[in-house]
Protein backbone atom coordinates (compact mmCIF):
# COMPACT_ATOMS: atom_id res chain seq x y z
CA UNK A 1 0.00 0.00 0.00
CA UNK A 2 1.17 3.40 -1.05
CA UNK A 3 0.19 6.94 -0.74
CA UNK A 4 -0.07 8.12 -4.45
CA UNK A 5 -2.53 10.99 -6.51
CA UNK A 6 -4.96 9.99 -8.60
CA UNK A 7 -2.96 11.11 -11.38
CA UNK A 8 -0.53 8.69 -10.23
CA UNK A 9 -2.72 5.97 -9.68
CA UNK A 10 -3.75 6.74 -14.10
CA UNK A 11 0.10 6.73 -14.81
CA UNK A 12 0.16 2.99 -13.10
CA UNK A 13 -2.47 1.96 -14.87
CA UNK A 14 -1.33 3.25 -18.31
CA UNK A 15 2.01 1.63 -17.54
CA UNK A 16 0.44 -1.96 -16.56
CA UNK A 17 -1.85 -1.70 -19.69
CA UNK A 18 1.68 -1.09 -21.99
CA UNK A 19 3.28 -3.78 -20.42
CA UNK A 20 0.62 -6.25 -20.04
CA UNK A 21 -0.06 -5.76 -23.98
CA UNK A 22 1.70 -4.86 -26.95
CA UNK A 23 -1.00 -3.57 -28.82
CA UNK A 24 -2.12 -0.65 -26.34
CA UNK A 25 -0.96 2.50 -27.70
CA UNK A 26 -1.43 6.19 -26.29
CA UNK A 27 -1.47 8.88 -28.00
CA UNK A 28 -2.82 12.41 -28.22
CA UNK A 29 -1.90 16.50 -27.96
CA UNK A 30 1.56 16.88 -25.30
CA UNK A 31 1.01 13.34 -23.97
CA UNK A 32 4.68 12.42 -25.10
CA UNK A 33 7.30 14.49 -24.24
CA UNK A 34 6.17 16.56 -22.28
CA UNK A 35 3.60 13.95 -20.44
CA UNK A 36 0.21 15.51 -20.86
CA UNK A 37 -1.34 18.74 -19.33
CA UNK A 38 -1.62 17.37 -15.85
CA UNK A 39 1.72 14.88 -15.88
CA UNK A 40 -0.76 11.76 -16.36
CA UNK A 41 1.48 10.30 -19.10
CA UNK A 42 4.95 11.38 -17.24
CA UNK A 43 7.85 9.26 -18.40
CA UNK A 44 5.73 6.84 -20.86
CA UNK A 45 7.36 7.94 -23.80
CA UNK A 46 10.83 7.80 -22.28
CA UNK A 47 9.92 4.02 -21.02
CA UNK A 48 8.21 2.89 -23.80
CA UNK A 49 9.21 4.21 -26.77
CA UNK A 50 7.59 7.15 -29.07
CA UNK A 51 5.78 4.01 -31.25
CA UNK A 52 4.08 2.96 -27.97
CA UNK A 53 3.20 7.03 -26.40
CA UNK A 54 3.60 9.66 -28.64
CA UNK A 55 2.31 12.98 -29.23
CA UNK A 56 0.02 13.71 -32.64
CA UNK A 57 -1.43 17.36 -34.29
CA UNK A 58 -3.98 19.84 -32.45
CA UNK A 59 -6.73 17.70 -34.32
CA UNK A 60 -9.21 15.69 -31.98
CA UNK A 61 -11.22 14.41 -34.96
CA UNK A 62 -7.89 13.31 -36.07
CA UNK A 63 -6.98 11.77 -33.21
CA UNK A 64 -10.23 9.99 -32.86
CA UNK A 65 -10.45 8.87 -36.64
CA UNK A 66 -6.56 7.68 -36.00
CA UNK A 67 -7.64 5.60 -33.14
CA UNK A 68 -10.25 3.75 -34.69
CA UNK A 69 -8.41 2.76 -37.77
CA UNK A 70 -5.84 1.78 -35.28
CA UNK A 71 -8.51 -0.55 -33.27
CA UNK A 72 -9.86 -1.86 -36.30
CA UNK A 73 -6.49 -3.16 -36.82
CA UNK A 74 -5.93 -4.81 -33.50
CA UNK A 75 -4.80 -2.23 -31.37
CA UNK A 76 -5.88 -0.86 -27.93
CA UNK A 77 -5.51 3.09 -28.48
CA UNK A 78 -5.84 5.17 -25.19
CA UNK A 79 -6.64 8.91 -26.28
CA UNK A 80 -6.48 11.88 -24.69
CA UNK A 81 -8.53 14.98 -25.15
CA UNK A 82 -6.98 16.96 -23.05
CA UNK A 83 -10.17 19.25 -21.76
CA UNK A 84 -13.04 18.41 -22.15
CA UNK A 85 -14.25 20.90 -24.12
CA UNK A 86 -11.16 20.74 -26.64
CA UNK A 87 -13.04 16.99 -27.28
CA UNK A 88 -16.15 18.56 -29.49
CA UNK A 89 -14.40 18.67 -32.73
CA UNK A 90 -14.37 14.53 -32.18
CA UNK A 91 -17.66 14.21 -31.01
CA UNK A 92 -19.04 13.55 -34.94
CA UNK A 93 -16.41 10.62 -35.06
CA UNK A 94 -17.52 9.31 -32.04
CA UNK A 95 -21.12 9.05 -31.98
CA UNK A 96 -21.10 7.72 -36.15
CA UNK A 97 -17.95 5.16 -35.77
CA UNK A 98 -16.69 4.60 -32.69
CA UNK A 99 -20.15 4.00 -30.94
CA UNK A 100 -21.48 2.24 -33.92
CA UNK A 101 -18.97 -0.23 -35.57
CA UNK A 102 -19.77 -3.21 -33.43
CA UNK A 103 -23.69 -3.07 -34.50
CA UNK A 104 -23.21 -1.51 -38.45
CA UNK A 105 -20.69 -4.80 -38.84
CA UNK A 106 -23.19 -7.45 -36.91
CA UNK A 107 -20.10 -7.81 -34.19
CA UNK A 108 -17.74 -8.78 -37.03
CA UNK A 109 -15.61 -5.65 -35.85
CA UNK A 110 -15.00 -4.18 -32.75
CA UNK A 111 -13.23 -0.91 -31.46
CA UNK A 112 -11.75 -1.35 -27.93
CA UNK A 113 -10.89 2.42 -27.51
CA UNK A 114 -10.32 4.45 -24.44
CA UNK A 115 -11.57 8.04 -24.95
CA UNK A 116 -9.53 9.55 -21.65
CA UNK A 117 -11.39 13.40 -21.28
CA UNK A 118 -10.45 15.33 -18.40
CA UNK A 119 -13.83 16.52 -17.30
CA UNK A 120 -16.06 18.89 -15.07
CA UNK A 121 -14.86 22.10 -13.22
CA UNK A 122 -13.17 23.01 -9.57
CA UNK A 123 -10.45 24.14 -11.58
CA UNK A 124 -10.67 27.94 -12.29
CA UNK A 125 -10.55 26.56 -15.94
CA UNK A 126 -10.75 29.46 -19.04
CA UNK A 127 -13.36 28.96 -21.42
CA UNK A 128 -12.99 25.32 -23.16
CA UNK A 129 -11.10 24.19 -20.11
CA UNK A 130 -14.11 23.46 -18.22
CA UNK A 131 -17.25 21.00 -18.60
CA UNK A 132 -19.33 18.54 -17.82
CA UNK A 133 -19.92 16.63 -21.13
CA UNK A 134 -21.06 13.41 -19.66
CA UNK A 135 -24.55 13.39 -21.05
CA UNK A 136 -23.86 13.71 -24.73
CA UNK A 137 -21.82 10.28 -24.43
CA UNK A 138 -24.32 8.82 -22.21
CA UNK A 139 -26.56 9.03 -24.72
CA UNK A 140 -25.04 7.73 -27.35
CA UNK A 141 -25.92 3.84 -27.57
CA UNK A 142 -22.52 1.83 -27.75
CA UNK A 143 -20.63 3.92 -25.52
CA UNK A 144 -19.17 2.74 -21.94
CA UNK A 145 -19.01 5.53 -19.95
CA UNK A 146 -17.30 5.94 -16.36
CA UNK A 147 -16.22 8.26 -14.20
CA UNK A 148 -13.87 7.49 -11.28
CA UNK A 149 -14.29 9.85 -7.85
CA UNK A 150 -11.54 7.71 -5.77
CA UNK A 151 -7.75 7.08 -6.48
CA UNK A 152 -8.06 2.96 -6.13
CA UNK A 153 -11.10 3.33 -8.54
CA UNK A 154 -9.33 5.52 -11.57
CA UNK A 155 -6.41 2.73 -11.48
CA UNK A 156 -9.20 0.15 -11.58
CA UNK A 157 -11.72 1.33 -13.97
CA UNK A 158 -9.15 3.04 -16.50
CA UNK A 159 -7.73 -1.08 -16.55
CA UNK A 160 -11.07 -2.13 -17.33
CA UNK A 161 -11.75 0.41 -20.01
CA UNK A 162 -8.56 -0.77 -22.07
CA UNK A 163 -9.30 -4.17 -21.62
CA UNK A 164 -12.81 -3.52 -22.97
CA UNK A 165 -13.67 -4.98 -26.38
CA UNK A 166 -16.14 -2.06 -26.64
CA UNK A 167 -15.42 1.95 -26.87
CA UNK A 168 -14.94 3.37 -23.43
CA UNK A 169 -15.36 7.07 -22.31
CA UNK A 170 -13.35 7.39 -19.48
CA UNK A 171 -13.98 10.80 -18.02
CA UNK A 172 -11.24 12.10 -15.36
CA UNK A 173 -12.53 14.96 -12.30
CA UNK A 174 -9.47 17.59 -13.23
CA UNK A 175 -10.03 18.75 -9.79
CA UNK A 176 -9.22 15.36 -8.19
CA UNK A 177 -5.70 14.39 -10.07
CA UNK A 178 -3.81 15.85 -7.20
CA UNK A 179 -5.74 14.01 -4.04
CA UNK A 180 -4.15 11.69 -2.57
CA UNK A 181 -5.03 8.44 -0.79
CA UNK A 182 -3.30 5.69 0.41
CA UNK A 183 -4.41 2.83 -1.57
CA UNK A 184 -3.43 -1.26 -2.78
CA UNK A 185 -4.01 -0.64 -6.26
CA UNK A 186 -6.05 -3.79 -8.30
CA UNK A 187 -8.57 -3.85 -5.67
CA UNK A 188 -11.60 -2.08 -7.36
CA UNK A 189 -15.30 -3.51 -8.38
CA UNK A 190 -15.40 -3.90 -12.07
CA UNK A 191 -16.89 -1.65 -14.94
CA UNK A 192 -21.13 -1.16 -14.07
CA UNK A 193 -20.87 -1.60 -10.18
CA UNK A 194 -21.37 1.10 -7.44
CA UNK A 195 -20.35 1.50 -4.68
CA UNK A 196 -21.61 2.67 -1.00
CA UNK A 197 -19.69 4.94 0.33
CA UNK A 198 -21.57 5.52 3.15
CA UNK A 199 -24.45 3.76 4.67
CA UNK A 200 -27.52 5.44 6.05
CA UNK A 201 -30.91 5.34 6.69
CA UNK A 202 -32.79 8.55 5.70
CA UNK A 203 -32.15 9.45 2.55
CA UNK A 204 -29.86 8.17 -0.39
CA UNK A 205 -27.66 11.00 -2.44
CA UNK A 206 -26.34 9.39 -5.84
CA UNK A 207 -23.38 11.11 -7.14
CA UNK A 208 -20.50 10.26 -9.55
CA UNK A 209 -17.01 11.69 -10.40
CA UNK A 210 -15.99 14.70 -8.49
CA UNK A 211 -19.95 15.19 -7.11
CA UNK A 212 -19.15 12.17 -4.97
CA UNK A 213 -17.10 14.30 -2.24
CA UNK A 214 -19.88 16.67 -2.27
CA UNK A 215 -21.98 14.41 -1.11
CA UNK A 216 -19.91 12.72 1.20
CA UNK A 217 -19.63 16.36 2.80
CA UNK A 218 -23.19 16.98 3.06
CA UNK A 219 -23.66 13.08 4.97
CA UNK A 220 -21.55 14.68 7.28
CA UNK A 221 -23.08 17.79 8.27
CA UNK A 222 -26.49 16.03 7.95
CA UNK A 223 -25.10 13.49 10.65
CA UNK A 224 -24.37 16.36 12.95
CA UNK A 225 -28.29 16.93 12.59
CA UNK A 226 -29.16 13.32 13.40
CA UNK A 227 -29.68 12.40 9.54
CA UNK A 228 -28.21 9.25 7.83
CA UNK A 229 -27.45 9.92 4.45
CA UNK A 230 -26.53 6.90 2.23
CA UNK A 231 -24.23 8.05 -0.55
CA UNK A 232 -23.71 5.85 -3.57
CA UNK A 233 -20.81 6.42 -5.94
CA UNK A 234 -22.02 5.60 -10.14
CA UNK A 235 -18.59 5.00 -10.98
CA UNK A 236 -19.85 4.17 -13.86
CA UNK A 237 -22.69 6.25 -15.60
CA UNK A 238 -23.02 3.70 -18.51
CA UNK A 239 -23.60 0.63 -17.82
CA UNK A 240 -25.95 1.69 -14.85
CA UNK A 241 -26.24 0.06 -11.74
CA UNK A 242 -29.77 0.02 -11.24
CA UNK A 243 -29.77 -3.07 -8.55
CA UNK A 244 -27.56 -0.80 -5.75
CA UNK A 245 -29.16 2.15 -6.65
CA UNK A 246 -32.64 0.84 -5.92
CA UNK A 247 -31.67 -1.22 -2.97
CA UNK A 248 -30.96 1.89 -1.41
CA UNK A 249 -33.64 3.97 -2.39
CA UNK A 250 -36.44 1.61 -1.37
CA UNK A 251 -34.08 1.20 2.22
CA UNK A 252 -34.62 5.01 2.57
CA UNK A 253 -37.42 6.28 0.70
CA UNK A 254 -35.59 9.57 -0.49
CA UNK A 255 -33.66 10.47 -3.21
CA UNK A 256 -30.83 13.70 -4.08
CA UNK A 257 -28.86 13.25 -7.50
CA UNK A 258 -26.42 15.28 -7.59
CA UNK A 259 -24.43 16.74 -11.22
CA UNK A 260 -22.17 19.31 -12.17
CA UNK A 261 -23.50 19.49 -15.19
CA UNK A 262 -26.55 21.72 -16.30
CA UNK A 263 -29.84 20.54 -15.02
CA UNK A 264 -32.04 20.05 -18.18
CA UNK A 265 -31.91 16.69 -19.64
CA UNK A 266 -28.72 15.87 -17.89
CA UNK A 267 -27.64 12.26 -16.53
CA UNK A 268 -29.20 13.34 -13.40
CA UNK A 269 -32.98 13.55 -15.35
CA UNK A 270 -32.34 10.46 -16.47
CA UNK A 271 -31.65 8.42 -12.83
CA UNK A 272 -34.46 10.59 -11.52
CA UNK A 273 -36.92 9.05 -13.71
CA UNK A 274 -35.27 5.43 -12.94
CA UNK A 275 -35.94 5.69 -9.38
CA UNK A 276 -39.08 7.02 -9.27
CA UNK A 277 -40.46 4.53 -12.13
CA UNK A 278 -39.00 1.18 -10.09
CA UNK A 279 -39.49 3.11 -6.22
CA UNK A 280 -42.45 4.77 -6.65
CA UNK A 281 -44.35 3.36 -3.39
CA UNK A 282 -41.34 3.16 -1.54
CA UNK A 283 -41.01 6.92 -1.77
CA UNK A 284 -41.68 9.45 1.05
CA UNK A 285 -40.89 12.69 -1.10
CA UNK A 286 -39.75 13.64 -5.03
CA UNK A 287 -36.45 12.48 -5.97
CA UNK A 288 -34.58 15.84 -6.17
CA UNK A 289 -32.01 16.92 -8.50
CA UNK A 290 -28.84 19.54 -7.42
CA UNK A 291 -27.04 20.54 -10.98
CA UNK A 292 -24.80 23.06 -12.31
CA UNK A 293 -26.90 26.12 -13.71
CA UNK A 294 -28.81 25.86 -17.32
CA UNK A 295 -26.33 28.28 -18.49
CA UNK A 296 -22.77 28.02 -20.42
CA UNK A 297 -19.86 27.33 -18.36
CA UNK A 298 -19.41 30.59 -16.43
CA UNK A 299 -15.79 32.62 -15.74
CA UNK A 300 -13.64 31.13 -13.25
CA UNK A 301 -14.87 33.70 -10.87
CA UNK A 302 -18.09 32.78 -10.84
CA UNK A 303 -17.34 28.93 -10.62
CA UNK A 304 -18.16 28.46 -7.21
CA UNK A 305 -21.94 30.01 -7.54
CA UNK A 306 -22.56 27.48 -10.69
CA UNK A 307 -21.15 24.27 -9.02
CA UNK A 308 -23.50 22.07 -6.47
CA UNK A 309 -22.60 23.41 -2.96
CA UNK A 310 -22.87 21.67 0.25
CA UNK A 311 -24.91 24.40 1.01
CA UNK A 312 -27.33 23.76 -1.83
CA UNK A 313 -27.73 20.24 -1.15
CA UNK A 314 -28.50 20.44 2.27
CA UNK A 315 -31.35 23.00 1.51
CA UNK A 316 -32.39 19.87 -0.54
CA UNK A 317 -32.43 17.59 2.21
CA UNK A 318 -34.46 20.06 4.02
CA UNK A 319 -37.12 19.69 0.76
CA UNK A 320 -37.62 16.02 1.18
CA UNK A 321 -40.50 16.00 3.81
CA UNK A 322 -39.14 14.87 6.93
CA UNK A 323 -42.88 15.16 8.48
CA UNK A 324 -43.98 12.10 6.89
CA UNK A 325 -44.19 9.00 8.63
CA UNK A 326 -42.77 5.51 7.82
CA UNK A 327 -46.11 4.71 6.63
CA UNK A 328 -47.10 7.84 4.17
CA UNK A 329 -45.98 8.32 0.35
CA UNK A 330 -46.39 11.32 -1.48
CA UNK A 331 -48.45 11.77 -4.44
CA UNK A 332 -49.18 14.26 -6.98
CA UNK A 333 -52.33 15.72 -8.04
CA UNK A 334 -54.05 17.48 -10.75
Amino acid sequence: MSTITMAQALNTALRDALTADENVVVFGEDVGTLGGVFRVTDGLTRDFGDDRCFDTPLAESGIVGFAIGMAMAGFRPVVEMQFDAFAYPAFEQIVSHVAKIRNRTKGALSVPITIRVPFAGGIGGVEHHCDSSEAYYAHTPGLKVVAPSTVEDAYTLLREAIADPDPVIFLEPKRLYFSRADVDLGVGAPIGQAAVRRSGRDATIVAYGPSVSVALETAEVAAAEGREIEVIDLRSIVPFDDETVMASVRKTGRCIVIQEAQGFAGVGAEIAARVQERCFHHLHAPVLRVSGLDIPYPPPKLERHHLPSVDRVLDSVERLQWNDTADTRWAVTA
